[in-house]
């Protein structure tokens, strides 16, 4: 699964424009969009991972990593932001250590074990910048340096940031800000002159210099080609040259060999690719790269290994041995000098035998591991990995298989014991699984030794431990803003020179200000504070058009100096550039990017009624409502849902929803009419006591006996069954208790004493009310007054009610409102039969 790191330049030059009046930052930008396009064209493509690195401090500089997937990959990539110095060296080495990160949790660097090819991240990391000059706080600086300190554990495990499957290619953009009137020169585009391009031949990848789009193009559609796992190997010969090759493809003793003149091909540095199995997509392999070193038990640490082996070569003449199901390790090289010159030999039967300088206990030079071939059609070169010192291990296998038929005598085993003194220990493991393979299972015992100590296994354990940690919290870190800046920091100085202390125009200026009596030297602190900071006096400084140096006064030099540092480094949004014109100018790709505009804005003023319903901010109807935040009562919910919701066949039924209706239809017989029970007026109302002026304690929550048999809902009936059931609430009436069949239909007062009382008794017998309704009810009962007054509030309960949509309130305060309309009509007719008798 290839790894594709883009680092792309944040620094404030890529703001400059080109002929087309884009900026080097949106060409950037562009570029990484197309090769996406070009890469998915490969069906291989589907297991890529792609990261995201700028220029910013670490570790915010990490916009997409190992966990972000690809829509945030490009929601980063379309909100990059030129500004800020080109630290170049400090980005590189965040990207590789990005690329490191579980490199040591895995083990695929296998420290002190070998190198193992089939064991790799195959990652390419891609660059696109400006080439102008590399900047920091310290200065600019000539040459690119990488910081030797990396928070990663375990980096010093190697001398290099990157490792032998990771490549650096770099895309330079050099287009003009002016059309060119020259043709444009085609074929195959050169390398940049920056100091970038040193560093991308030493990771095995190389640097463009690009001049025009369709230079750019043909560099993407190149850098989709370099897309291949495999593992840079540096090649360098040693022994004499072979002797020259003649027309016929034999040697020719006749013509001299140039042994001593340097040659490209005596030293290489190029890829070895690393197939993966057609079967499982991942690379397979036997045999380890041996290690520049001879690991012993003694050995108290791991000394650092180079990012890429150094395998040196030596022309042998003879085939070696072949033994059949001995397993072995294929790669074929890149096409580099080496190859060439072996191709050009035309001899399928010379061998090139390799080996690893120090590798072996009694050898200096090492024994072979394998050996460089051509192939026999002659289009390519393969590295051959053999066991360790295979022109001794062949010859001893062919004996055992063909003269000993599997049972050795003392002397070959003799002979075998010495040559597993000289093998390298982490070589036991896979020798052992081969001569199983092989059919000889016993040969070497089960007690293997790794070859390292005690300590190194403890230490390499500890490492991956606290690379755990460390992942975790560069992880965590992904995609966090850097805080914003408190002050300007002042270089120190005292690193390097004398301080400022003893400069002569300092120690005239203090006598000046502290008089004769000034302080010796000595006791004057020479070492200034390393992360001294110019505080900012204003950090809400707007930008401001240019201005002449001379016009600024002395008391705002320090809010001017913060103003310039702003323009320059374009850490504020709305930098002026030429004209006043560009602060209202906005990039057609962000006119439409509201949320960004909602989040520099102030937050907004809470509601002065916290209880109305919050709205939309959209485009559109500025209007709409959130129907979430709308308070809206369980039945008047229930009673305002759709009403006719036809149920879809095989939809299953809720629980909700059936719990719902059975709770509601305890309230309402119908959607539009309030629940009614009989009550001891001898009418139908509201399930309370009748509210009379003269008779307190008459307005009551709403009662429902427990024991009473529910008619369901009217509406989901007719749904379900196509017939209406008959009106009606209770299937039988209220208790006896509960009603007075009086025919004057005036309740008296031993009546409704009772009844209080009895309204209490059942409602600890387990009456089921709703509790927001009783106490509107209690305090309408407290109301003094006359009937007017009475009727007002009541009234204004009823808006009140309606504000808040609660339409079942409503209904019982209407029926309520009717009752002490009808009363006091009732007084009326008395009040005039009276005066009639009269």
């Amino acid at each position: 699964m290839p790894i594709l790191l883009f680092l792309i330049d944040t620094s404030a030059s890529m703001n400059q424009r080109t002929d087309l009046g884009t900026s080097y930052l949106d060409i950037a930008k562009g570029a990484v969009e197309l090769f996406l396009k070009l890469r998915s064209r490969d069906p291989a493509s589907r297991g890529d991972r792609y990261m995201l690195v700028t220029y910013d401090e670490p570790p915010y500089c990490i916009k997409a990593g190992w966990k972000e997937n690809h829509a945030t990959f490009m929601s980063e990539l379309k909100n990059l932001q030129a500004s800020g110095l080109t630290t170049l060296g400090q980005a590189l080495r965040s990207s590789f250590d990005l690329l490191n990160l579980n490199r040591l949790i895995s083990g695929i660097d296998n420290y002190g074990q070998g190198r193992n090819p089939f064991f790799l991240e195959p990652s390419i990391l891609i660059t696109i910048t400006d080439g102008n000059k590399l900047t920091s706080t310290a200065g600019v600086q000539e040459e690119l340096h990488l910081p030797l300190n990396s928070p990663l554990p375990g980096s010093e495990l190697t001398k290099e940031p990157f490792r032998w499957d990771q490549r650096l290619f770099a895309l330079v953009l050099r287009l003009p800000g002016l059309a060119s009137t020259e043709p444009e020169h085609l074929g195959s585009v050169p390398t940049d002159e920056s100091a970038i391009t040193q560093m991308c031949e030493v990771t095995g990848g190389r640097s463009y210099c690009v001049r025009t789009q369709r230079m750019l193009n043909q560099c993407l559609e190149s850098l989709v080609q370099k897309i291949q796992s495999g593992v840079v190997i540096n090649f360098e010969k040693t022994g004499p040259d072979p002797l020259p090759v003649g027309e016929d493809g034999l040697t020719d003793s006749s013509r001299p060999s140039n042994s001593f003149a340097a040659q490209p091909w005596h030293s290489c540095h190029k890829l070895i690719y690393v197939r993966p199995n057609s079967k499982t997509g991942v690379p397979v392999g036997h045999w380890p790269i041996p290690e520049s070193f001879w690991p012993d038990q003694n050995l108290p640490s791991l000394p650092p290994r180079t990012s890429h082996p150094v395998v040196r070569f030596s022309c042998v003449d003879c085939e070696p041995m072949v033994i059949d199901k001995l397993p072995f390790d294929k790669y074929e090289l890149e096409p580099s000098p080496l190859t060439q010159y072996i191709l050009e030999r035309k001899s399928p039967h010379t061998c090139w035998q390799v080996f690893v300088t120090s590798s072996g206990k009694y050898n200096e030079l090492g024994y072979p591991f394998g050996y460089l071939k051509a192939s026999t059609t002659l289009t390519c070169v393969n590295l051959f990995v053999m066991p360790y010192n295979y022109p001794v291990l062949l010859p001893l296998l062919d004996d055992l298989f063909k003269v000993h038929k599997l049972k050795p005598n003392l002397k070959w085993r003799q002979a075998f014991d010495s040559y597993l003194k000289t093998l390298p220990p982490y070589y036991l493991l896979p020798l052992k699984k081969a001569l199983r393979m092989m059919g000889a299972p016993n040969l070497i015992s089960d007690n293997l030794d790794c070859g390292l100590s005690y300590s190194v296994i403890s230490y390499l354990k500890k490492l991956s431990q606290q690379t755990k940690l460390e992942s975790e919290r560069i992880l965590a870190s992904v995609g966090k803003k850097p805080p914003q800046e408190i002050g300007i920091k002042v270089k120190n100085h005292s690193g390097g020179g004398v301080s400022f202390t003893h400069s002569k125009n300092f120690r005239k200026l203090l006598k000046e200000i502290i008089g004769e009596s000034a302080p010796r030297l000595t006791e004057l602190n020479t070492k200034e504070f390393a992360g001294f900071q110019v505080g900012l006096l204003n950090k809400d400084l707007k930008p401001q058009t240019y201005r002449n140096a001379y016009d600024i006064p002395r008391r705002g030099l320090l809010d001017q100096l913060t103003r310039m540092r702003s323009n320059l480094l374009k850490t504020h949004k709305f930098i002026v550039g030429q004209d006043e014109d560009s602060l209202h100018s906005v990039p057609v790709a962000q006119m439409g990017n509201y949320q960004e505009y909602l989040k520099t804005l102030a937050s907004p003023l809470r509601e002065i009624d916290p209880d109305q319903p919050k709205r939309l901010h959209t485009f559109g109807n500025p209007f709409k409502q959130d129907k979430k935040g709308m308070m809206i009562d369980e039945a008047d919910e229930f009673v305002a849902g759709p009403q006719n919701k036809v149920k879809r066949p095989g939809e299953p039924n809720s629980p909700l929803s059936s719990k719902r209706r059975r709770s509601m239809s305890l309230l309402l017989a119908k959607p539009q009419t309030p629940p009614t029970v009989t009550n001891h007026v001898g009418g139908k109302g509201p399930p309370s006591a009748s509210w009379f002026p003269s008779y307190p304690n008459l307005i009551k929550p709403t009662l429902v006996h427990t024991d009473v048999t529910i008619i369901p809902d009217v509406h989901e009936e007719k749904r379900e069954n196509g017939q209406i059931p008959p009106d009606g609430f209770l299937s039988k009436s209220a208790p006896p208790e509960l009603m007075n069949m009086a025919g004057d239909g005036i309740p008296h007062h031993h009546q409704l004493d009772s009844l209080s009382d009895d309204f209490t008794s059942l409602r600890k017998d387990g009456l089921i009310h709703k509790p927001e309704y009783e106490r509107i009810f209690i305090l309408l009962e407290e109301v003094q007054g006359s009937l007017a007054v009475k009727k007002q509030f009541v009234e204004f309960t009823i808006k009140e009610a309606a504000r808040f949509k609660r339409r079942v309130l409503i209904q019982y305060l209407e029926k309520v409102l009717e009752k002490i309309d009808s009363h006091h009509h009732l007084n009326n007719v008395n009040h005039i039969n009276r005066r009639a008798s009269c």
